[in-house]
């Protein structure tokens, strides 16, 4: 894609209404990152929010899997020059959108900048642009997943009660802060299997990053081992979707009555103008201030 036309783009995108974007992150895998993230978005659709998902997993997408669709074309064709962006458009529960991204496509891991910026530039040519974009990125701490979150408005970092996972989010936090200059994280704890402990395992979190990191964390909240959620995965289905009155359910949807609040991080402004600018760089926006 030409720089012009991406900074034509960008221009659009600067006068529509404002999107707020919020990246969905782990340390590691397994701990229900993108089962958060799509029982998000549909809590979010719930309270009327137009919610579109981004499958930032660029080399093992399965947002499609969570919610059961089947994707005739996804971002590796729009970076292909196939199809536009909105011809992968998926509709999911709850009237939710999805992005679908390649599953097993060695070139989609780690795309290079100019290949996410050409990514993010055909969200302004979408015919319906979202309020709420959720941003579901890969696990594990790379290039990648730093440019999408460090563009984001919101981070969400996904943890659960195991050692591997907690001392994993807190070597993401250190180097998203450290690295990256954020200094915002929420803190999602899934799979609590007692009362409290998703409280108490926050709190493991938060102490060590108050003693060595300049960083603000608050637990967005807790959801519990719940039986009706592996069943809504293994059919395929959101669990607010599918049972809502399940204590998963009902977590997610207190999730979204906190994020559908002011956001803790940063304020959204100028439609994608931020997200844009942060994940095409500085240089492309100058462009557009000279052209």
């Amino acid at each position: 894609m030409h720089e012009s036309s991406q900074i034509d783009g960008l221009r659009s995108a600067m006068n529509r209404d404002p999107v707020r974007v919020i990246a969905v992150t782990s340390g590691k895998g397994g701990v229900g990152k993108t089962n958060v993230a799509g029982n998000i978005a549909v809590s979010l659709s719930d309270l009327g929010k137009n919610v579109m998902v981004l499958d930032a997993d660029l080399g093992l997408a399965n947002i499609d899997v969570l919610f059961g669709l089947q994707p005739r074309f996804n971002l590796a064709h729009v970076l292909s020059g196939e199809v536009d962006l909105n011809s992968t458009v998926l509709t999911g529960p709850k009237n939710v959108r999805v992005i679908p991204s390649a599953s097993g496509n060695q070139s989609m891991i780690d795309v290079p900048p100019a290949s996410q910026a050409a990514i993010i530039q055909a969200f302004s040519e979408l015919v319906d642009q979202p309020d709420v974009l959720i941003v579901d990125t890969a696990t594990g701490i790379s290039e990648s997943v730093a440019r999408f979150v460090s563009a984001a408005h919101q981070a969400i970092v996904v943890v659960c009660d195991e050692p591997a996972s907690l001392t994993d989010a807190y070597a993401l936090i250190k180097v998203l802060s450290t690295q990256y200059g954020i200094s915002h994280f929420e803190v999602v704890t899934n799979q609590s299997r007692r009362s409290g402990q998703g409280s108490r395992l926050f709190e493991k979190l938060r102490r060590v990053a108050d003693q060595y990191l300049d960083v603000v964390l608050r637990h967005l909240g807790d959801i519990p081992h719940d039986e009706w959620l592996r069943r809504a995965v293994q059919e395929q289905r959101s669990v607010v979707d599918a049972y809502p009155k399940s204590e998963a359910g009902r977590a997610f949807a207190n999730i979204a009555k906190v994020i559908s609040k002011p956001p803790l991080r940063r304020e959204v402004n100028g439609s994608m103008q931020f997200f844009l600018e942060r994940l095409l760089g500085s240089n492309l926006a100058k462009a557009a201030e000279i052209a």
